[in-house]
């Protein structure tokens, strides 16, 4: 194993790594910016109100993107599992 290869091995996981996190970042950007749109327009300032709609969006996010994330993960950990006999 050169470095090259650990190089490439390290930027495919931290592609897979932002590819898991993306909809459930997305999803909560999205409701926070409109919750404190909407928190800043009528003045309401309480922090739980920001919190959950942010956490159960998060929450319905990860729920519907699970099926894409395991496959996504069982592919990149099935093309590792088999490459390492050309690593070494």
């Amino acid at each position: 194993m050169n470095a090259q290869d650990a190089i490439d091995l390290g930027r495919q996981a931290m592609l897979i790594a932002l590819l898991a996190s993306s909809p459930v970042l997305g999803a909560g950007l999205i409701v926070g910016l409109i919750v404190g749109l909407l928190q800043a327009l009528t003045q309401i300032q309480e922090q739980t109100v920001a919190f959950v709609p942010k956490l159960l969006a998060m929450m319905l996010a990860l729920s519907l993107a699970l099926p894409w994330l395991l496959v996504q993960m069982t592919q990149y950990l099935r093309d590792l599992f088999t490459g390492i006999p050309d690593l070494l």
